[in-house]
């Protein structure tokens, strides 16, 4: 007999989780592992990104809406969610850059901002935590707090001294960060398209990816999931107002997605279990852990 196995993805926003690791999950999901994504804010500030979604009424009653897209992808994807119940920071723009809104998630002291997360580490006990890098994957304030209020808590909730109150201590044994668009998988595809004569609809986007200077995480692990890139994107295009199902995300046909990068990515930061680089699961030493 084994303990059921228990994965925990953190968040900034309603969507981060359809549009980062969905494949995944589904895939842990059917194989009998129970997920739980917790979402730090409400995505209160974000854009409407979708045309058709552009309307008075949904502007008017944002956060409302974009909780009703959260659930609607919950069930696609067949997983656990819950909202910490912080407030959107909103992306900053312009030069200089605009102060960010007092009060809002990306300016909570970091305790404040972790300690709904741990009590959620040790409510639900999640043996693998995933996040964002230290960049939060890009430049945005929330993903970039979601990345520092991950870690402390990964650290903190085995720990009895800290975060009082929020429950029974409980260690997760792997933290990983999200490798959500490595250029060789943009790179494979755009050979695949250019073999059937296709339009790359990355072709841009590809070559600003190699004039990148920064270095990019290795990737440690890829989780085989082409078999459920169709239920991701049914919950990707479930949050209506942040994609346009007409959208560039969805040109490149499945089957060539499938065909030239059928894993989704992960860069192995903390692991108090062992196991072998490079894997092929999150679970990877883990199981072997929790046997009983």
């Amino acid at each position: 007999m084994s303990e059921r196995l228990r994965l925990m993805a953190v968040h900034a926003h309603p969507d981060d989780e359809s549009s980062k690791g969905a494949a995944t999950m589904v895939r842990y999901v059917n194989e009998g592992a129970e997920v739980l994504v917790v979402t730090l804010t409400g995505g209160e500030a974000g854009s409407i990104l979708n045309p058709a979604m552009d309307r008075p009424e949904i502007r008017e009653n944002i956060a409302e809406v974009r909780r009703k897209e959260m659930a609607e992808a919950r069930e696609i994807l067949g997983v656990h969610q819950e909202f910490s119940g912080f407030v959107d920071s909103g992306l900053p723009e312009g030069d200089p850059l605009p102060p960010l809104p007092e009060g809002c998630f990306a300016l909570q002291p970091l305790e404040t901002a972790a300690e709904p997360l741990v009590r959620s580490m040790r409510t639900f006990r999640p043996h693998v935590v995933l996040t964002y890098d230290e960049k939060g994957g890009y430049p945005h304030p929330d993903h970039i707090m979601t990345h520092k209020v991950s870690v402390e808590a990964f650290d903190a909730a085995g720990d009895p001294e800290r975060y009082p109150g929020t429950g029974e201590p409980w260690q997760p044994l792997k933290l990983y960060y999200h490798v959500s668009f490595p250029r060789e998988r943009f790179e494979r595809v755009a050979a695949l398209l250019h073999e059937r004569g296709l339009e790359n609809p990355f072709a841009e986007w590809l070559e600003r990816m190699k004039e990148r200077k920064f270095p990019e995480w290795e990737i440690t692990t890829q989780v085989k999931c082409d078999e459920f890139f169709e239920t991701r994107d049914r919950a990707l295009i479930a949050h209506a107002t942040q994609i346009d199902p007409n959208g560039f995300w969805f040109a490149v046909p499945l089957d060539i997605q499938r065909e030239a990068w059928p894993w989704e990515d992960y860069h192995l930061a903390r692991s108090l279990v062992d196991t072998d680089i490079p894997e092929d699961d999150l679970f990877a030493g883990v199981r072997e852990a929790v046997r009983t």
